[in-house]
């Protein structure tokens, strides 16, 4: 009977929890709004897209699987990261690492920013850390809201296949731009939604039209697509100085 009650309050808690969610998203002044999910999403919109499901940290295989490097292309991306040596860089949802300590070595003389919101990740991030002896990588524990990164010291913030899953992308948006230099930049790295033959869940991608609507209305000027990446986006954005909350 004990756990019979347990499993109903466990219950009742979620289904409050989402009942409580569904009615500030629907709340007129919020940007957000609520419907019944589909496959692989959340059910929460924003700007016409539907939010996807988070891929956790048991997937890391996954993120480090041998062939990413040819399916992805990603010595391209790090080779045309808008960085120099003494650049500040943060790796926002940065998972097992893939691209923190490949980025870390072109900025010897700065620092990599690896944000991420689960304990598990914190602590492989800071164990890969200290086996491969890179003293310029910094972990830090995010929130769904915020990376909580330093105001005002980040050149270069970049998010990996991580953007559509962002449960409030505005407000973390703003926390971002919070955390950027003035001349700082905001890449995303988005596999193309356009393509249908790329063979990844559509929520997890996302056209570069959409990302492009949803950056501009959070205060990011779009600067370049590179077109240099097999089956992913390569946006690079800068913060707007009209932009008005």
């Amino acid at each position: 009977m004990k756990k019979l009650t347990f499993l109903f309050v466990s219950y009742l808690t979620v289904l409050l929890g989402w009942s409580c969610e569904a009615q500030n998203a629907n709340d007129e002044n919020s940007p957000y709004t609520i419907t019944n999910p589909t496959r692989d999403g959340t059910g929460k919109i924003y700007l016409g897209r539907e939010i996807s499901q988070i891929m956790g940290f048991a997937g890391k295989d996954w993120l480090e699987r041998q062939n990413r490097e040819q399916e992805e292309s990603v010595s391209k991306a790090i080779e045309n990261l808008p960085v120099d040596g003494n650049s500040v860089v943060a790796d926002i949802g940065a998972g097992s690492g893939y691209y923190t300590f490949r980025v870390a070595p072109k900025v010897p003389d700065g620092k990599v920013y690896a944000v991420e919101i689960q304990d598990a990740a914190i602590d492989y991030l800071n164990q890969k850390a200290n086996d491969l002896g890179f003293t310029n990588v910094e972990t830090i524990k995010g929130s769904e809201k915020s990376p909580n990164l330093p105001e005002g010291a980040v050149d270069l913030a970049f998010m990996v296949d991580v953007y559509h899953e962002l449960e409030y992308p505005v407000e973390m948006l703003a926390n971002i731009r919070k955390a950027l230099k003035p001349n700082g930049k905001l890449l995303l790295i988005e596999y193309r939604g356009e393509d249908p033959t790329i063979m990844i869940k559509p929520l997890h991608k996302m056209t570069a039209a959409q990302a492009k609507k949803e950056m501009k209305a959070n205060g990011f000027k779009f600067v370049e697509n590179g077109k240099f990446m097999k089956i992913q986006h390569f946006l690079v954005f800068e913060k707007d100085p009209k932009f008005e909350n």
